[in-house]
């Protein structure tokens, strides 16, 4: 039996990660991950409140350490800057959880029912770092514009990470933000033919 409460804890997320790959979340019920953990169902309860949240636990840690960093921004960065700082400082939280980060990605990825709650959740957390630029001065529209954008960079950056774990995941963050910088800068080579062939044709005399 679990000796404290965070090993019960870790107990219950591994047993419900193991079922959920063996037997598919929906398949899956609280009394027996709480049995795969040597528990009993009153003790899922107490830390979880559904089998679906035992694969989103440490959102709140992680939501509290990104806003407190945007907080602490130093003043002359731009936005996208502050959030790239913020993921990039919350890296420990993460590196963690490493182990428990792929299959669940996994789960999450095959299940239909999980998967509209990690939609639901990064809205949620995209929003909180909306609100922290906006307690920063940054105007409503553009913070918005900004939270999005930068999640959705740290989003691409995770999963490249799990995919290529022989890169740090400050490593990938970095790239991620700089190929999203690279985006606002070029031309893609499509566009700069049919831009090319519009500005010939105009041309007087062709």
């Amino acid at each position: 039996m679990p000796r404290s409460g965070a090993e019960a804890r870790r107990r219950l997320q591994q047993a419900a990660l193991e079922l959920y790959r063996e037997r598919g979340f929906d398949q899956t019920t609280t009394a027996e991950i709480a049995a795969r953990a040597g528990v009993n169902e009153r003790t899922f309860f107490r830390h979880f409140p559904d089998k679906r949240e035992v694969l989103f636990d440490g959102e709140a840690d992680l939501r509290a350490a990104l806003t407190q960093s945007v907080a602490e921004a130093p003043d002359d960065l731009q936005p996208l800057e502050i959030l790239l700082r913020a993921f990039r400082k919350a890296e420990g939280i993460l590196e963690g959880n490493r182990p428990f980060a792929e299959p669940r990605l996994r789960v999450i990825a095959e299940t239909p029912a999980l998967r509209e709650r990690d939609l639901a959740k990064a809205a949620s957390m995209s929003e909180a770092l909306a609100e922290a630029l906006r307690r920063r001065g940054v105007p409503d529209r553009l913070a918005g514009l900004a939270a999005q954008t930068g999640w959705a960079a740290f989003h691409h950056a995770m999963r490249d990470w799990i995919d290529d774990p022989s890169r740090s995941l400050d490593a990938h963050l970095l790239q991620a933000f700089d190929d999203l910088r690279a985006l606002s800068l070029t031309v893609p080579p499509a566009q700069a033919s049919t831009q090319a062939s519009a500005l010939a044709q105009a041309r007087p005399g062709d």
